[in-house]
């Protein structure tokens, strides 16, 4: 349905589709700040041009309800592995427990082209050291798409290359959106700190692995599981602008957080 607020705002056809899901896994209505919210992030997204590249997302926040979470914005739902709604938190996100919690995206490493693709987390809590927050990776040959904590309390953001020696920044900062994305062959796009680092790699072709969220999946087995960290988004699809994703997902908290009481 569209939603009208007042004369001149109404809600874009795929914020209200969302809206309406979450409500309906919730059992309720959202509050209208909410809702708000997650509209202008939806057509913010579009006006920037980058709403079409996210193909698997959650806003883990602002739902009622752990299953309202877990509504796809966009693309296939998770499937949960053992959260429960004590790990949730409205303004927050969602949190780990270091062993058997994780969400697998049912998105594959491979769905997206070689040299288009894009990852992303928005955290509001820490992980302790050397922890995963997204990932797939092959073994053999090496090859790792990853948002992960370091033992050096740096980011390892890698986009579908064999180089783990390349870090960046501060992973125990928050809140912080952090992400990768890759649109050559020859070289890939971090981002955190609200800062972009460009890295010279080759590009590997990707395995088929669905990637997860709060764990890497390591040739199909979850490994590094995130323990304290809290996440309140994810995103994987083709590669966009880091820059512009991070602004709006950035002001998508804020007003959520204004809009709880």
């Amino acid at each position: 349905m569209t939603l009208v607020l007042k004369p001149g705002y109404s809600f874009d056809s795929d914020a209200s589709t969302y809206i309406d899901a979450v409500e309906t896994a919730d059992g309720q209505a959202l509050e209208t700040g909410v809702r708000v919210a997650i509209n202008d992030f939806v057509l913010g997204c579009k006006q920037d041009e980058i709403w079409d590249a996210i193909k698997a997302s959650c806003i883990l926040a602002g739902a009622r309800t752990l299953d309202g979470a877990l509504v796809p914005l966009t693309g296939g739902a998770p499937t949960n592995f053992n959260f429960v709604s004590g790990d949730y938190d409205r303004e927050t996100g969602l949190v780990g427990d270091g062993s058997t919690k994780y969400l697998d995206s049912n998105r594959n490493s491979n769905a997206d082209p070689q040299n288009n693709k894009h990852v992303s987390i928005y955290q509001t809590h820490p992980n302790t050291l050397s922890r995963a927050m997204l990932g797939a990776r092959n073994l053999s040959p090496l090859n790792t798409t990853q948002i992960n904590s370091t033992s050096t309390r740096q980011w390892a953001i890698q986009v579908r290359n064999a180089n783990p020696d390349q870090f960046t920044g501060d992973s125990m900062a928050v809140p912080q959106f952090a992400g990768g994305t890759r649109n050559s062959s020859s070289s890939e796009t971090r981002r955190n700190n609200q800062t972009n680092t460009t890295y010279s790699n080759t590009s590997l072709t990707p395995p088929s692995l669905n990637l997860f969220i709060f764990a890497n999946n390591q040739a199909g087995t979850a490994v590094g599981f995130s323990d304290t960290a809290r996440l309140a988004f994810y995103s994987i699809g083709e590669s966009l602008d880091l820059a512009a994703l991070d602004t709006r997902v950035s002001n998508l908290m804020t007003a959520i957080g204004a809009a709880i009481p």
